[in-house]
């Protein structure tokens, strides 16, 4: 495959924020290069349109589609290999993005909380304003997910209606950022 200056910038620039994000940047950047890239591309295209190993492109094709961000596709024409294909949809990309690191990182956190709190509550030794502080994570964590999960049942576009009302709503309310 063929990259434009622009695809080149992109997929340089999406590695670079993957690092940031804590994913490998050549995760991040067979991710842009099948979010860029308008038909699906086997493992060794990518692995030539990005000058990275065969081995790279693997591990980071099983850690995309772990994340849910990119599927196998069946290409008829004779070719057995798996091609790869990302979600165009950046709001369904997001979401995928969101729910990946809720089950890896607040599901758990939240299960903790909730164990600790129980444990704290027994534990005389505990001072009084840590349970406190615990619990308040707890509650703030709670609250936050329950609002996502109501949100995520919303169709994209009334979220997205939603979300452009942000400034009007804070206005409303009065608040000053």
């Amino acid at each position: 495959m063929k990259l434009t200056p622009p695809m080149e910038r992109f997929i340089l620039h999406w590695g670079e924020m993957g690092t940031r994000w804590g994913v490998n940047r050549s995760v991040a950047q067979v991710h842009a290069l099948l979010y860029l890239s308008p038909k699906p591309l086997n493992a060794e295209e990518i692995a030539e349109t990005l000058s990275l190993a065969r081995s790279n492109v693997s591990t980071s094709l099983k850690e995309l589609q772990s994340w849910g961000l990119i599927k196998v596709i069946h290409v008829v024409v004779g070719d057995r290999r798996d091609h790869f294909e990302a979600h165009k949809d950046v709001q369904d990309m997001f979401n995928q993005v969101v729910e990946a690191r809720r089950r890896r990182e607040i599901d758990p956190t939240l299960t903790l909380l909730r164990d600790l709190c129980i444990e704290a509550d027994r534990d005389a030794e505990t001072d009084p304003e840590v349970k406190k502080r615990i619990a308040d994570m707890l509650n703030f964590l709670e609250v936050m997910t329950n609002w996502y999960d109501r949100l995520r049942k919303l169709p994209n576009d009334t979220l997205m209606q939603l979300v452009r009302l942000g400034d009007s709503v804070v206005k409303l309310l009065k608040v000053k950022p």
